[in-house]
């Protein structure tokens, strides 16, 4: 059968319905891979870690612990009138105490009470540079680029340096100082409680005691001079608001005192419109339950019509809930069968024919009578509930009216007695808030405190080098890791058994061991292999076998994407294998351009393949018996200057089928497939294609490529075979592709080679 008459999916369908399962061990068997690379990282990661550690100056680190509490209530209604928040003690309050904590004014105000504006801000060492890899790492980068775009830069005026964030009053040396000082400061807040921890850094442990402390000094006096000043601030304010607010007081109340003498109405009580509103709630409550009954009562007769249009009257429910028209009914359903059975022993005028058809006509009147009155009872019911809610309607509106001018005087006696309230309110608040600011201006408690001070720490924090080796593993096994898959990743050739199938989506053969042996460049399967070489081919030839059951001569191709991935040698030790078996095999060089296979052989490469197809020569003086019983090599022969043409010929279509007389298997080595035409052309004559991928040498977009050529040419695709692994090398690798035991007999098999 040729390969043109086997129809295939194409690649990309078979490729996409392969799903690709991942285990944890494929990972494993990642970075074992890559360990050459992950080992040096981790390593060099964690050397320079640990030494930065080590070398590393200790640094002290001491703490105070203020509380800040809520202050009187006096105070926070007063900050209210100032503030734009909720309430004096909420998240946005411990935000805003935080950042002054952080402040250059309080940084200032600390300075100036150490007096340490010329003095160092702590006795200790000098600190030492700390090495980062990363940042050497980014060093070196910029260095290369900034090397690379130095002949392509154009010269730039030179900028002055920004001035450190400063605020007015400072000057440059001030500016400096302080942002030395609030290097070293950090504010720790405790969101379960009022605590806030004011932390000062430095490589003296003295000082860092001493600037925790004039810290929260300094904010003490700040938190209490602010507080003095808001509440001189406030008592002004206040003074000038009561004056305004007693004018407005007089005022409303005097509108009130006019509008009761204008209206006769000195002693107004209040609800007087009780009545009406009273009156108005009991209407809508009724009008509301006779819309609701009018509402029943419309669908009941709604549903009555439907059913009288459709002839269904007698399944209306009032007419089934009717005990007399049910009774009706039966007597008039016994009547009809008394009469059917009559009709079956008398004609039509019989005198007990006529009297039975005269009772039921007086029934079925009586039954259309009863369910008229049904019918006439439903409408009157409709009709009785649609007036009585018009009535009603009627009543609500009349009563609105009545109830909107009965209201309008006691609306605005409301308005003006409630102005008028509202302005005492107003005047009697601001009078106790006068009251309250005078007491609190007097007072010079604040609502912070100290609870721990802070003391000359015992030792340092940092360097922790424990700690540090242990982030530097990890840094180093991260990195490790990242770079192990990283490399992965980009390495796009094939290794596995299962990426081959992953992208080539037909089925695989077997794959092929590795022979490192120098003096034995073309291991053959009788010249002494290692029993897995022999064993991987003794595998591929079960498969193929499997693979082409049909009868008569079998041709079958070997190729590869590219030169270099052991085609040949593939088809050497295929065609000796099937021997092997017990057939008869003619392995053909198709390969006219590099010819090998004489190599491998041994011999002549003249006359061969092309000479029988050029005409100078006899297809039985090409063929030469090998050492292999059952197993005949015929070379390429003289190199032509036109294979293809010759492979394309009639000639080789007629050689070809010549040979199915003498042989059962005809194995051809042909030229790769992305290099030339030359395979394309003979595998769409073949029974099936072999192809050849070497293991971490071919890349992915390579074997796709010359699958799809090969595809395009009908060739029948047998399967692959991964040629040339190294199990000593890689055998944890490889190890989920065989058994554990057989896994273990490759390596040890090829460490004896």
């Amino acid at each position: 059968m040729k390969s043109a008459d086997r129809p295939r999916p194409p690649l990309a369908s078979r490729t996409e319905s392969v799903p690709e399962e991942r285990h944890v061990w494929d990972y494993v068997r990642v970075v074992y891979k890559r360990r050459w690379i992950a080992m040096p990282a981790l390593l060099l990661v964690f050397s320079a870690m640990t030494f930065n550690s080590i070398r590393e100056t200790p640094v002290y680190r001491s703490q105070v612990q203020l509380l800040i509490e809520k202050d009187a209530p006096t105070v926070a209604r007063l900050d209210q009138m100032f503030q734009s928040q909720d309430g004096w003690f909420n998240d946005e309050f411990y935000q805003t105490q935080h950042r002054i904590l952080q402040s250059r004014s309080l940084a200032k105000r600390t300075i100036d009470s150490l007096n340490m504006w010329d003095v160092p801000f702590g006795s200790g060492p000098e600190p030492k540079a700390r090495i980062s890899p990363t940042g050497m790492m980014w060093s070196l980068i910029d260095g290369t680029v900034a090397l690379a775009k130095r002949p392509f830069a154009k010269e730039a005026p030179v900028a002055p340096a920004a001035p450190a964030e400063s605020q007015a009053g400072e000057d440059a040396a001030q500016s400096a100082r302080i942002s030395e000082f609030l290097s070293g400061l950090s504010i720790l807040p405790d969101r379960k409680s009022r605590i806030v921890e004011i932390r000062y850094t430095s490589t003296d442990p003295a000082f860092a005691a001493r600037a925790a402390n004039a810290v929260a000094a300094a904010y003490i006096q700040t938190s209490l001079e602010f507080k003095l000043n808001t509440s001189k601030e406030a008592g002004d304010f206040l003074s000038d608001r009561l004056g305004e607010q007693r004018k407005a007081v007089e005022t409303s109340e005097r509108a009130l005192q006019d509008f009761k003498e204008q209206n006769g109405a000195v002693a107004m009580a209040e609800g007087t419109s009780s009545i009406a509103v009273q009156r108005l709630t009991d209407l809508n409550g009724a009008l509301i339950k006779a819309r609701t009954e009018r509402i029943n009562k419309e669908a009941l007769y709604n549903q009555l019509k439907s059913m009288q249009v459709t002839g269904a009257i007698e399944t209306f429910p009032a007419v089934l809930a009717n005990d007399y028209i049910q009774g009706l009914k039966t007597n008039l359903a016994q009547l009809q069968r008394e009469q059917a059975q009559l009709g079956e022993r008398y004609l039509e005028n019989h005198p007990e024919m006529t009297k039975v058809k005269s009772a039921v006509e007086t029934a079925n009147a009586k039954l259309t009578n009863e369910i008229g009155k049904v019918v006439e009872g439903v409408n009157s019911e409709y009709r009785a509930a649609l007036g009585q809610e018009q009535s009603l309607q009627g009543a609500m509106q009349s009563q609105k009216n009545e109830a909107i001018q009965g209201n309008r005087m006691d609306i605005a006696h409301a308005v003006l007695k409630r102005e008028a309230d509202s302005n005492r309110e107003v005047y009697e608040s601001l009078l106790q808030q006068t009251k309250e600011t005078g007491i609190t201006g007097e007072r010079r408690a604040t609502n912070v405190r100290v609870i721990d001070p802070a003391e000359v720490p015992r030792g340092p924090i940092s360097p922790n080098v424990r700690a540090d080796m242990t982030f530097a593993f990890v840094a180093g096994l991260v990195l490790a890791v990242g770079l192990a898959f990283g490399f992965e990743y980009l390495d796009n050739r094939i290794k596995t058994p299962q990426e081959l199938k992953a992208h080539l989506g037909i089925p695989f053969l077997g794959m092929v061991p590795i022979v490192a042996n120098d003096k034995q460049p073309n291991p053959l399967l009788d010249n002494g292999v290692p029993q897995n070489f022999s064993e991987a081919f003794k595998s591929v030839r079960t498969n193929v076998l499997f693979s082409s059951a049909e009868e008569g001569m079998r041709s079958l191709v070997v190729t590869s994407a590219g030169p270099g991935e052991g085609k040949s040698l593939v088809a050497s030790n295929l065609a000796m294998a099937l021997a092997q078996a017990g057939q008869r095999v003619l392995l053909i060089d198709a390969d006219m351009r590099r010819p090998r296979v004489h190599e491998i052989f041994g011999g002549e490469q003249e006359p061969g393949l092309s000479n029988v197809l050029a005409g100078n020569s006899k297809t039985s003086e090409a063929i030469r018996k090998s050492k292999t019983t059952g197993l005949w090599v015929m070379p390429a022969g003289h190199i032509p200057p036109n294979p293809a043409e010759l492979l394309g010929s009639r000639r080789y279509t007629d050689f070809m089928a010549s040979l199915g007389v003498h042989f059962d298997w005809v194995v051809l080595d042909t030229p790769p497939v992305m290099v030339v035409a030359d395979s394309s052309i003979v595998a769409n004559q073949s029974s099936g294609v072999v192809f050849v991928v070497r293991a971490d040498h071919t890349s992915r977009h390579a074997v796709r490529a010359a699958v799809e050529q090969l595809e395009a040419a009908n060739a029948h695709l047998l399967g692959s075979v991964l040629n040339s692994v190294d199990l000593v090398r890689n055998p944890y690798y490889y190890s989920a592709y065989y058994r554990k035991d057989y896994a273990r007999y490759y390596v040890s098999a090829g460490a004896g080679r």
